[in-house]
């Protein structure tokens, strides 16, 4: 298993960056948002993912641990492959899929190429099964936490904390971070600064 590229950026275009390594070009899949945030000619790092088929072994790359993990997230469900999910994060930031997500706007979904309401509601309703799933088995204070949270500040922060669990977090560890936040805050801002404060810890 591939787990990540540093190197220099040789070349991208639409949906695919190569980056250098060591002589060799790797050719890495990827999204509009990661496309945006490198620049050729400069070193980079990638996240990755192999995919390994019968018919292809294919490489997929992002410049953010939570794309990645959105990423694993879509295609861990059922008749969502790569070519989708690359879809569905060229248009929106992982920050905006974990809260489509959680709010249940599967619509939001459809607006990406290749994905019809029918997988979208798919997409929204397995990924919300594994939140509530995680919460279950996860500390009981924990849990309590976030419900309270969630009646006390219109639902806000109860959204952020399963947000960052479709991002990849633990619910302890959303709820630690979240609960140091100011509870009015938007969603997308709670998730935002939650993630910045996460960063600072590694």
């Amino acid at each position: 298993m591939i787990y990540s590229l540093r190197g220099k950026l040789i070349h991208k275009e639409q949906g695919l960056a190569v980056v250098e390594c060591a002589g060799v070009g790797y050719g890495c899949r990827t999204t509009y948002e990661t496309l945006s945030q490198i620049k050729v000619n400069t070193e980079v790092y990638l996240y990755t993912y192999m995919s390994v088929r019968e018919d292809a072994v294919e490489l997929f790359g992002f410049a953010r641990q939570q794309e990645l993990s959105c990423f694993k997230q879509l295609i861990s469900v059922s008749g969502v492959g790569p070519k989708a999910a690359l879809s569905i994060l060229s248009d929106m930031t992982p920050e905006r899929f974990a809260v489509t997500v959680v709010s249940s706007d599967h619509k939001a979904l459809t607006k990406s190429k290749g994905i019809g309401p029918k997988m979208a509601q798919r997409i929204v309703l397995e990924l919300k099964d594994k939140i509530s799933k995680e919460q279950l088995s996860s500390a009981g204070g924990t849990e309590l936490f976030a419900a309270s949270a969630a009646e006390t500040a219109g639902g806000n922060i109860g959204e952020a904390v399963s947000a960052l669990i479709v991002l990849g977090y633990s619910q302890s560890e959303a709820a630690a971070v979240i609960s140091k936040l100011d509870s009015t805050l938007p969603v997308e801002e709670l998730i935002k600064q939650s993630l910045k404060q996460m960063a600072m810890k590694l």
